[in-house]
């Protein structure tokens, strides 16, 4: 069984798909892109789209009743290896104990021109 996750505390979708689906005890949420709420696109640095989406993330898990803590898997799409360093950095802010499994990999572009994408899975 399938439970759709959603939260008006995220952006929405920008397409025919959920923010998160649950499932027995899992949690899979889609790509993040740094949208505030509103669905407009954070225009900053890395650093200022890595902490939005990070954000987004949270708030989905909230809805879900999880959180960060709960990330067993997560993988990171930049536009720039060579923001690697920087989004990192911040990305260890938020996972100081037992961080997730984890793939970086970069791409050619993502959706409405952001730098950073990032999709998890965690535990109900």
């Amino acid at each position: 069984m399938k439970q759709i996750i959603s939260t008006n505390k995220a952006p929405q979708a920008i397409g025919p798909y959920s923010q998160a689906i649950k499932t027995d005890n899992l949690i899979f949420c889609s790509g993040q892109i740094p949208l505030c709420a509103d669905g407009t696109l954070v225009e900053g640095n890395i650093e200022e789209q890595t902490k939005q989406v990070i954000n987004n993330l949270q708030s989905i898990l909230k809805a879900a009743n999880s959180g960060l803590d709960k990330i067993v898997k997560v993988t990171i799409y930049l536009i720039d290896l060579n923001d690697f360093q920087t989004v990192n950095q911040i990305y260890g802010s938020y996972f100081t104990q037992n961080p997730p499994a984890r793939a970086t990999i970069q791409v050619s572009a993502l959706p409405k021109g952001a730098k950073i994408e990032i999709e998890a899975i965690a535990l109900a």
